[in-house]
């Protein structure tokens, strides 16, 4: 299998939160309804989605996992800053890092639960050779898997990037020289998939392409592997001690998380 591990629903919408609260139903007030403390973590799309699931099936007594489904990888930090929810299972560290330099954010990305693979696609190319000068690149608009993307570029010798810059945070104000004349816009995440079918090559990352049946090692033309970028469960620093946040780590870790993730061959976009 291609995913690798790092650690061994009914969904509900934004509109159902109760603001500055985060668990619902007649609670007490310790937050609890009828002995049980329910977490509410935002989730975006498969797998973390259905991995949360299994999570919620492995929490320890006492607790109850309520995913919260979003539309975008900005509300789960928003919310999670906030404290109306318990935790975020969306992002990789350095993600979550933008959010906290960017916003004054103070989330802390407290297990790493697994590592995907990012790669760039093309549907009417094969190889990066056959990619004609002035082929249209885009690749992610956010600062980390923008400068993820213009590292897999830089290592395939597509561009050069200044080598003062630390790696993987790079932007085209860094790139020296573009021999190919490559043109390199940038998209919102969600915008990816669209970006697929116009332009020429296309960096995505997994929740997105897996939509369009893409596979990185069948379809990708460059393709990273590194473990830097694993999408992890986040909390608020205040939390990070607590007795809830570890139940969320022993569940999300359990023997079941990682069965469902070796049960899955060849997952699209994996």
């Amino acid at each position: 299998m291609k995913l690798r591990l790092l650690a061994g629903a009914t969904a509900i919408t934004l509109a159902a939160l109760t603001v500055g609260c985060a668990t619902g139903g007649e609670e007490g007030a310790d937050g609890t309804e009828g002995g049980v403390e329910t977490l509410q973590v935002a989730v975006t799309v498969p797998p973390m989605s259905t991995l949360t699931e299994v999570a919620a099936e492995e929490i320890a007594d006492g607790y109850e996992i309520e995913p919260v489904e979003v539309s975008d990888y900005v509300q789960p930090n928003v919310l999670l800053n906030n404290q109306e929810i318990d935790a975020n299972f969306v992002q990789h560290e350095d993600f979550l890092e933008d959010y906290n330099e960017e916003n004054g954010g103070n989330l802390v990305l407290v297990q790493p639960i697994y590592v995907v693979v990012v790669a760039f696609y093309s549907r009417e190319y094969a190889s990066i050779e056959e990619l004609p000068d002035g082929a249209s690149i885009v690749i992610s608009n956010d600062s980390s898997n923008g400068g993820r993307a213009l590292q897999m570029l830089a290592d395939a010798g597509l561009i050069t990037l200044d080598p003062e810059v630390e790696q993987y945070t790079a932007t085209q104000q860094d790139i020296i020289e573009n021999p190919h004349d490559f043109e390199i816009t940038e998209v919102g995440l969600p915008q990816l998939n669209t970006a697929y079918e116009e332009a020429d090559m296309v960096f995505n990352v997994p929740s997105y392409a897996r939509q369009m049946d893409l596979r990185p090692y069948e379809d990708g033309l460059l393709v990273e592997d590194d473990t830097r970028f694993a999408v992890g469960l986040a909390v608020h620093k205040d939390d990070v001690d607590s007795p809830a946040t570890q139940a969320l780590i022993d569940a999300y870790t359990s023997d079941a998380v990682r069965a469902m993730l070796e049960e899955v061959e060849e997952p699209a976009a994996f």
